[in-house]
């Protein structure tokens, strides 16, 4: 009798396992499926003339409708010691149009909005700017704000519509590393 329930025991733990495995199995699938991919950027640092450094962080992110944009938290710091923060956003060309008397909208998950000037004028003062990219001052945002709180953005469409992007806590954690070198 004892052999019997040594052995049932034994057998019963070999059955469990592969429930443990597969139950782990579908937790980590689980995770991947409905957890949003993040967005991977590193910083880079480049002399763009004597005396003028530019840092900037990049991450590509989805809007509401699936569409792909690229975010560029830059800052460039002059010869003369001043800087300037900005954070480029890009989508596809013809398919979206910045309206650039609008301002960015920044609202966190708590509810708490900030604004940021359009500066899509800066970008080259050669020749007129893509209707597709807007750019915005951040620098007075950035330390306003909490990289663990969950950011969205809210961009502004010659069409009137506005099109809103999510932004990662390590996008706002790089972007707030810019901003402070």
């Amino acid at each position: 009798m004892k052999t019997l329930t040594i052995n049932s025991i034994c057998c019963n733990r070999f059955k469990i396992r592969p429930v443990r495995w597969l139950l782990a199995a579908l937790i980590c699938l689980s995770l991947l499926v409905w957890s949003p991919l993040p967005a991977f950027a590193a910083i880079t640092k480049i002399e763009e003339a004597t005396g003028q450094m530019l840092y900037q962080s990049r991450q590509n992110l989805q809007d509401q409708t699936g569409k792909s944009w690229q975010a560029i938290a830059f800052k460039r710091i002059y010869p003369d010691g001043s800087a300037m923060v900005s954070l480029r956003l890009v989508g596809f060309p013809g398919a979206v149009e910045f309206d650039r008397t609008q301002t960015l909208t920044l609202t966190t998950s708590l509810g708490k909005t900030f604004t940021a000037k359009n500066v899509s004028s800066k970008i080259s003062q050669d020749t007129s700017a893509l209707t597709n990219v807007g750019e915005y001052d951040i620098q007075q945002v950035l330390p306003q704000l909490q990289a663990e709180i969950p950011l969205h953005l809210t961009l502004p469409m010659v069409s009137g519509t506005s099109i809103k992007l999510q932004i990662p806590s390590t996008a706002i954690q790089e972007w707030q590393t810019i901003s402070a070198r």
